[in-house]
């Protein structure tokens, strides 16, 4: 394969610089199908810095003990700092994975307590971008952001992020210090942020982070459609139930068809139509394969018109798609607990 150039772009107004196209590395570790070997896991973070990927999303969450951040720590030491965008998050607190239950946190002390274990984690001086994970319905943001602020002053962190949170905390997060970027799930078959996230990340200037970009995997291939790995999570998403996947899989024919009129894959016509939704759009696809990596780098290099853009999106109506948005079904089996009992005039 061609070496892709894959361009540098700025990520929110506030200065950070990042690679168009991240890495998402979550399932190294896990979560998809069973984690992959140190050695593969840092040889697949090597490989996307060669081809030109600077920017490495993890969370402190992701894996067995830490063992995300501790993996990309390990090839942050064979990599020049200096070139590349860490970005990290808090505020799952893993409790029974047996019964699915979390709590999320995101009280000063606690905020301060994992970043500075991060820090160590990753081996570095400071994180590039950092992330309220999910927001503490129970701590003001304000008190939140109040606390990462000091972290940016401290140099331990130089810029803010938020996942998954409501129009209403992002507006007062913002006051408090700027948002640099904000994690959403958004791909062809999740476009619900369309609605109200995107535009106030326009209105104030943040950047936009698409996870799930290929729809959880849904658009990377025929394989997934057929058997899911018996570890994976999606083994419970409504998306993936039986008969919804089912009735899905005229959605990936659909877009299987618009990859072969644009002569590229229905993963790379997938992740293209995400990342040419704008200038200020970074998606983060994962993978555990460098085959698959390379196919997304691929992306990069198909180019869609306005109505191109158009004729996919309406090739996959939101109101066709079978299942419900992980947020809804998906998360009924988890118990969420907080730091303590919600005030009255808390916001989410």
């Amino acid at each position: 394969m061609a070496q892709v150039q894959i361009p540098s772009v700025k990520l929110g107004n506030q200065g950070l610089e990042v690679s168009k196209l991240g890495f998402g590395c979550m399932g190294l570790t896990g979560s998809y199908n069973d984690p992959v070997t140190d050695e593969s896991g840092i040889s697949i973070i090597k490989y996307a810095f060669s081809k030109g990927i600077t920017f490495f999303d993890t969370s402190d969450i992701y894996g067995a003990e830490h063992a995300n951040e501790i993996l990309v720590g390990k090839a942050l030491k064979q990599l020049p700092r200096e070139k590349i965008q860490i970005a990290t998050k808090f505020g799952f607190v893993k409790l029974n994975l047996s019964t699915n239950e979390f709590e999320i946190k995101g009280t000063p002390e606690y905020v301060r307590s994992c970043c500075e274990a991060s820090l160590k984690r990753l081996g570095v001086e400071y994180i590039d971008l950092y992330y309220q994970h999910r927001i503490d319905t129970t701590v003001p943001i304000e008190i939140t952001m109040g606390e990462l602020k000091k972290l940016v002053e401290e140099g331990k962190i130089k810029y803010i992020g938020l996942s998954e949170a409501s129009p209403d905390t992002i507006r007062r997060a913002h006051a408090v210090h700027p948002i640099t970027a904000i994690q959403i799930e958004w791909s062809l078959w999740s476009r619900e942020v369309e609605n109200e996230i995107i535009p106030l990340c326009r209105e104030l200037g943040v950047g936009i982070v698409p996870y799930s970009p290929l729809g959880r995997g849904f658009f990377g291939g025929k394989g997934i459609l057929e058997k899911l790995h018996a570890s994976s999570f999606l083994n419970r998403h409504p998306r993936f139930q039986a008969q919804n996947l089912e009735k899905n899989k005229n959605i990936y024919e659909r877009v299987e068809s618009l990859g072969k009129k644009h002569q590229c894959s229905p993963i790379q016509l997938a992740l293209a139509w995400v990342l040419q939704q704008g200038t200020d759009v970074v998606p983060i696809p994962g993978t555990t394969k460098m085959k698959n990596l390379d196919q997304n780098l691929g992306a990069i290099t198909v180019k869609l018109s306005e109505e191109n853009l158009r004729e996919i999106s309406e090739a996959v109506p939101i109101e066709d798609v079978a299942g419900t948005h992980h947020y809804s079904e998906a998360t009924e089996k988890i118990t969420w607990k907080f730091a303590s009992t919600p005030p009255k005039d808390s916001k989410a």
